[in-house]
């Protein structure tokens, strides 16, 4: 266990750090941001994550859905998360061109979201959902500890236009419409397909098909938030 005592860490930042069952004692902690992966966490004796997650369900209701079981509130929250994007995308146009490739705060660009969220839809719908074994389209963007990212398809000289990639979005929103128009609530509650081999994603064996879902549905909402925090800063310069 790596200890600090005394350290001044004013203004420092912690990217992509594992900080499980960390313990900050006797801190001074003024105008702190914290965004990531966060539960159990305890401030001066009270668990204040249940108070976060009401109220990012009271402002942003379609969270609510996102974790429905039930397919009519699974379609209504794919549709009003494709519509928060074409909201969006539609904001960075009025914007001065090329904003769509520029990063902010070392954070990815919205053409490299998409480009993400291009990835997360073969690695958990294409692959978990309906356990296809094709590669991977080539322009997605996987994070960096993913493995192996040539032998899954990537291509990581990708450097597609924002219209190029909202083609490919396009094309694979339509898939996953079309599959929830029929899909049944015994459906989603089955295990889900993965193939059996060791290709990306590692830990989805084991899951239901709904929980492979939701992984989808979160990475949209999370990395629209994202791009939409990045895009208050860029209109702010």
């Amino acid at each position: 266990m790596r200890r600090f005592d005394d350290e001044d860490l004013t203004g420092a930042e912690f990217r992509e750090c594992d900080l499980s069952g960390a313990r900050l004692v006797g801190v001074v902690m003024q105008n702190v941001e914290i965004d990531g992966l966060v539960s159990n966490l305890t401030v001066n004796g009270v668990e204040v994550m249940p108070y976060v997650e009401a109220e990012l369900d009271r402002r942003h209701p379609v969270r609510v859905l996102i974790r429905s079981d039930q397919p009519g509130d699974l379609r209504r929250a794919w549709r009003q998360l494709g519509d928060d994007w074409v909201t969006t995308i539609e904001r960075v146009r009025c914007l001065p061109e090329g904003s769509e490739h520029q990063r902010v705060d070392g954070e990815w660009s919205m053409v490299e979201t998409l480009r993400h969220l291009v990835f997360v839809h073969d690695s958990w719908f294409r692959r978990c959902v309906l356990g296809l074994t094709e590669p991977f389209t080539a322009m997605g963007l996987a994070s960096p500890f993913v493995p192996h990212q040539e032998e899954l398809g990537l291509d990581r000289s990708a450097r597609p236009r924002l219209d190029e990639v909202l083609v490919v979005r396009a094309r694979q929103a339509s898939e996953i419409e079309a599959w929830l128009a029929e899909v049944t609530p015994e459906q989603l509650s089955q295990s889900a397909p993965v193939p059996d081999d060791d290709r990306w994603p590692p830990y989805a064996k084991g899951r239901s098909v709904q929980q492979c879902l939701v992984t989808v549905f979160n990475e949209e909402w999370e990395h629209h938030r994202f791009c939409l925090r990045d895009l208050d800063k860029l209109m702010r310069k």
